[in-house]
């Protein structure tokens, strides 16, 4: 079977390590799966392309994810979405999907629609995490008006850690001069950029924080609960152990219900 994932973000983020992740783990078990994006990001981490470069037919699976793609020239449908408000379901028509994929279940009563829809959390990365105890916190996340890192580095200082780094790519640069630049003129707060190491980049830091608007599902959360990383997020954004799925096997196994 062929599968074809088509994003209109594969830049770093949480929806882009979810289809890195699927896409590997689906050519590990017996797919043939294709990750196509617009961004370059992605390209050396799985089997991938850039967007232009996918062809569908009717004998393809089409995985698509923030992006309207209207075909019906393919063998199933299904529309992964990872986001609330800024890909609002009640504004497409629904008929083209053969079935919804949410992340998490707070996600899809968000988006109230009826339609046939199924609920698989992404696979976590394992981190091994050093605890450097040097009184660093971490803020990690797209640097946005949506993530809010002023607010995150604002907490940390307020708890009294000592310095903070901010790790993550530029997504909203009238956001970052007007609300991270002026941050960054004092020695407390340094600018990491995107970091690919994760085990560098945690084992830099003693805790996590995190301000998002709001989140569906937060990889970064679910990374630090499964190194054991003390995690900070907004009660409204903070999520159980048991919304998370740590087996990747049994993720597996629910995409093969919903594939076949």
């Amino acid at each position: 079977m062929k599968v074809k994932i088509v994003s209109g973000w594969s830049n770093p983020g949480g929806s882009t390590v979810h289809h890195v992740n699927l896409t590997n783990l689906l050519n590990d078990n017996g797919y043939d799966c294709t990750f196509y994006g617009p961004h370059d990001w992605h390209r050396d981490k799985c089997k991938s392309g850039h967007i232009s470069e996918c062809k569908l037919t009717v004998y393809d699976t089409l995985i698509s994810h923030f992006i309207q793609v209207t075909t019906s020239n393919v063998k199933r449908h299904i529309l992964s979405c990872h986001e609330t408000n800024l890909f609002p379901l009640k504004n497409l028509s629904l008929g083209q999907y053969d079935m919804i994929h949410f992340v998490s279940n707070y996600q899809k009563e968000w988006h109230d629609v009826v339609h046939p829809s199924v609920v698989i959390p992404g696979i976590i990365d394992e981190i091994e995490w050093e605890n450097p105890k040097n009184n660093t916190a971490g803020v990690i996340g797209s640097i946005d008006e949506h993530k809010q890192p002023h607010v995150s580095i604002q907490r940390a200082l307020e708890d009294g850690f000592d310095k903070i780094l901010l790790y993550g790519q530029i997504t909203d640069k009238p956001y970052f001069d007007e609300m991270i630049a002026p941050l960054l003129t004092s020695e407390n707060v340094q600018l990491m950029n995107h970091c690919e190491d994760k085990h560098k980049m945690y084992s830099s830091i003693e805790a996590v924080y995190h301000s998002s608007k709001r989140e569906c599902l937060p990889t970064v959360q679910g990374e630090c609960m499964r190194a054991g990383i003390p995690y900070f997020g907004l009660e409204c954004n903070m999520r159980s152990s048991d919304d998370y799925e740590f087996d990747n096997k049994e993720i597996l196994n629910k995409w093969k219900k919903i594939l076949k």
